[in-house]
C-alpha cells in the first residue's frame, strides 16, 4: 500500500495525457469566463466538449494501465519542481493508479452526461455560458484532487472544489436564500478544511514531506497516526457532509439540479471518502482513528435515513439519501483493509444511480413548473415514461434489489460490517446492525419518494401562476443521459463484481483482506433483503395505495424533528453561532476599551499637560510674582523642616 510508483514519466507515451485531464476543462472554464458574452452562442458546447475530451483521455490512460502488470500500475508523472526551500523539496506531479483512475473515469463520464443534460436544462438561462464555466472548473478541481501526488496539491484541488460548489450552489444568487445556502456550504467546509491544514502541518513536522511517496510509506507511531487520521477525518466530514458537519447538504439543493447531481454523484461529497481511502496506511496504523471513522459513518447513515423519511421536497429527500449512502462508504472505509475496496465500489455504483435520480428529479421539475413538493405530484409515471423507468432503475439500485447495482456494493459493506474487528464481536453486532437497519429505512424513504412522485392518484391541477398543469417528458438532451445512467444502475454492479474484478483492480493500492462475519453470508443476504422488502411494503401501503394528504399531518415527535433535520441548525446556532457572536462582540469591546483606549489615552496625556501649562502662562507680571512668592514660601518651609 502506498507504493512510490514509477517517476518522471511526463513524456512516456499515453501517460503524457494525464495532465491534460485537468488542463482541458480548466482552460475551457478560463475561456468562457474571460471572453464573457461573446461565447454565449457556443460556450455550453465548449464546456461539454472539454469534459468529454477529459473522459476520452482518461479512457486512453485506463486502457494503457490495463496493459501493465498489477504491481506496476502506480505511475507518478512528474510536472517539475514546485517548492524548493532548504531541505524541503516538493515536486508537482500526478499520481496515476487504480484508485485515482477509478475516480477520474467516474468524474469525467458522469460529469460529461451531466454537462449534456445541462445544455437543455439551462437553455433559457441568460447566464448559461457562465454556468458551464463553473461546471468545467468543478470537474478540473475534482480531477486535481484525485490525481495529486501530494497532500499539498490535493489541498489545492480540495479548495477548488469548495470554491466551485459555492459558485454553483449560489448560481442564482439574486435569490437571497440561495446565496445564504452557498455561504453556509462554504463556511461549513472551511471548518473541515482546518483539519486538513493541521494534518499537513503534522505530516511536515514528523515526516519532513507531504508527498504520497514519503507519507504513505512512512511508519509513524500510533499517536502520530491517530492525530493525523482524526484531522483527515474532520476534513472528510466537511466535504462529505458527515456528522457533525452535515448541515449544509440539504440547503445546497438551492443550486440548479445538474449541480446537485454533480455534487452528490461524482465530485464534492465523494472527496472525503477518497481522502480516507487514499490515506489507508495512516489509518491502518491508528486503530482508534479507524474506530472513530466507523462511528461517524454509522451515525451519519442513520441520521440521513431518518431525515429522508420526512422530507417532502424531492431534491432534499435525495440529499438526505446521499448523506446516508456516503455514511455507508465512510463506515466501510473505517473498517480498514476489509472495507476500503467496498467503500469505493459503492461510491462508483452510487455515482450512477444517484446521478440518474437527481437528473430524474430535474426532469420532473421541468415537467411540473419547477415544483419540488412531492405532495403535489402523484401519478406522474403515466405522463413521463422515460423519467419513470430510468428513475425506477436508480430506485431499485439504491434499495439493493438483485441484480441492480446497489445489491453488489451496499450488501458487501453490510457483510464487512458484521466481521469482528480486533477480535471484538460487539463491534460487528453494533455496526453491522446499524448498517442492516439503515438498509430497511433506506427502502422505506426511497420507496416513499418514488411512490409519492410517480404512483398513486394525481395531486396536481394548477401551476403556481394559476394555469393548468400539463406534465410532460423532458427533451432528448435530458432523457438520453438519464437512460445511460439507468443502464449503469442496472449493470455496473454486476459487471464490476464479476470474478472479483473490482477487488483485484484496487487491491494493489488499497490492500484487501477477507474476514468471516458473525453470521453466515446467506443469512446476512436474507436479512438484508427482508429489511428492504419490509421498508418497501410499508411505503407502498402508505403512499401508493392510500390517499396521500396534500398538507402533511403533524406526525410524531421524531417526524417533526426529521422535518427540520433533527434540529441540526438549532444545535449549530446554539453551540457555534450565538457563542461566536458573543465572542466577537467581547473581542470588539476589549479592542475598543483596551487597545484603542490605551492608544487614545496616551495621545491625550500630552494634550492634558499642555492644557494645564497653558493656564499657568497668563502673561500678567503680578501672577508670575505671586507664583514666585508661593514657591519661595514653600522652599523656606521645606528648609526649616529639614533643619529641625
Amino acid at each position: 500500500m502506498g507504493p512510490a510508483g514509477d517517476t518522471d514519466l511526463s513524456g512516456a507515451g499515453v501517460y503524457a495525457l494525464a495532465p491534460a485531464l485537468i488542463v482541458v476543462p480548466l482552460l475551457s472554464a478560463a475561456v468562457l469566463l474571460l471572453l464573457g458574452r461573446r461565447t454565449d452562442r457556443w460556450g455550453h458546447w465548449l464546456g461539454v466538449l472539454a469534459s468529454g475530451a477529459s473522459f476520452v483521455a482518461a479512457a486512453a490512460v485506463f486502457l494503457a494501465m490495463l496493459g501493465r502488470p498489477s504491481d506496476q500500475r502506480v505511475i507518478d508523472v512528474n510536472l517539475g519542481d514546485w517548492i524548493n526551500a532548504g531541505a524541503f523539496d516538493l515536486h508537482a506531479g500526478i499520481r496515476v493508479d487504480p484508485l485515482s483512475m477509478t475516480f477520474v473515469l467516474l468524474v469525467t463520464f458522469v460529469g460529461t452526461l451531466i454537462h449534456v443534460y445541462s445544455v437543455a436544462y439551462m437553455e433559457h438561462d441568460t447566464d448559461r455560458r457562465r454556468f458551464f464555466a463553473y461546471l468545467n472548473l468543478f470537474v478540473a478541481a475534482m480531477l486535481t484532487l484525485v490525481l495529486a501526488n501530494s497532500y499539498l496539491l490535493l489541498f489545492f484541488g480540495w479548495e477548488g472544489v469548495g470554491l466551485a460548489s459555492y459558485l454553483l450552489i449560489g448560481f442564482w444568487n439574486h435569490n437571497t436564500p440561495y446565496a445564504v445556502a452557498a455561504k453556509k456550504a462554504f463556511v461549513a467546509n472551511r471548518v473541515g478544511d482546518v483539519g486538513l491544514v493541521i494534518a499537513l502541518g503534522l505530516m511536515f513536522s514528523h515526516f519532513g514531506s507531504v508527498s504520497f511517496a514519503t507519507v504513505l510509506n512512512a511508519h509513524p507511531s500510533e499517536g502520530v497516526a491517530t492525530a493525523i487520521g482524526l484531522m483527515l477525518l474532520l476534513a472528510a466530514c466537511g466535504k462529505s457532509a458527515q456528522f457533525p458537519l452535515q448541515s449544509w447538504l440539504g440547503d445546497a439543493m438551492a443550486g440548479p439540479t445538474p449541480v446537485s447531481a454533480l455534487i452528490h454523484a461524482a465530485t464534492m461529497v465523494t472527496a472525503g471518502v477518497y481522502l480516507i481511502v487514499r490515506s489507508a496506511p495512516i489509518f491502518n496504523a491508528a486503530p482508534d482513528a479507524q474506530l472513530v471513522v466507523v462511528v461517524v459513518g454509522a451515525i451519519t447513515l442513520l441520521f440521513g435515513a431518518i431525515v429522508g423519511c420526512a422530507k417532502d421536497d424531492i431534491k432534499k429527500a435525495l440529499a438526505a439519501s446521499t448523506m446516508s449512502q456516503i455514511g455507508y462508504m465512510i463506515l466501510a472505509a473505517g473498517l480498514g483493509p476489509i472495507g476500503y475496496v467496498f467503500a469505493i465500489f459503492h461510491l462508483v455504483t452510487h455515482g450512477f444511480f444517484k446521478a440518474g435520480m437527481f437528473l430524474g428529479a430535474g426532469s420532473v421539475m421541468h415537467g411540473m413548473d419547477d415544483q419540488v413538493d412531492m405532495r403535489n405530484f402523484g401519478g406522474l409515471g403515466r405522463y413521463m415514461k422515460i423519467t419513470y423507468f430510468t428513475f425506477m432503475a436508480g430506485w431499485l439500485a439504491i434499495l439493493g434489489i438483485p441484480p441492480f447495482s446497489g445489491y453488489f456494493s451496499k450488501d458487501k459493506i453490510i457483510e464487512a460490517a458484521f466481521v469482528p474487528q480486533n477480535g471484538e464481536d460487539w463491534r460487528a453486532w453494533v455496526f453491522g446492525g446499524v448498517a442492516l437497519i439503515g438498509a430497511g429505512i433506506t427502502a422505506f424513504y426511497m420507496s416513499r419518494l418514488f411512490f409519492m412522485t410517480f404512483e398513486g392518484q394525481k395531486r396536481w391541477s394548477k401551476k403556481r401562476d394559476g394555469g393548468d398543469q400539463h406534465p410532460h417528458e423532458a427533451p432528448r438532451l435530458m432523457t438520453w443521459p438519464m437512460i445511460v445512467l439507468a443502464f449503469g444502475s442496472v449493470f455496473a454492479g454486476m459487471i464490476l463484481a464479476s470474478g472479483s474484478r473490482f477487488v483485484d483492480w484496487l487491491e494493489p493500492v488499497t490492500g484487501h483482506t477477507e474476514g468471516d462475519p458473525v453470521l453466515p453470508t446467506w443469512v446476512l443476504i436474507a436479512l438484508t433483503l427482508a429489511a428492504v422488502v419490509v421498508g418497501l411494503v410499508l411505503a407502498w401501503r402508505r403512499y401508493a395505495i392510500s390517499t396521500v394528504p396534500v398538507v402533511p399531518p403533524v406526525g410524531t415527535l421524531l417526524t417533526r424533528a426529521a422535518r427540520v433535520d433533527l434540529y441540526q441548525d438549532s444545535v449549530n446556532n446554539g453551540l457555534l453561532v450565538e457563542p461566536g457572536k458573543h465572542l466577537t462582540r467581547s473581542l470588539v469591546y476589549a479592542d475598543r476599551a483596551g487597545v484603542d483606549g490605551t492608544v487614545v489615552g496616551i495621545s491625550r496625556l500630552p494634550v492634558g499637560i499642555g492644557e494645564v501649562t497653558r493656564k499657568i502662562q497668563t502673561g500678567f507680571v503680578r501672577s508670575y510674582a505671586a507664583s514666585m512668592l508661593v514657591g519661595l514660601v514653600v522652599l523656606v518651609v521645606v528648609v526649616l523642616a529639614v533643619q529641625s
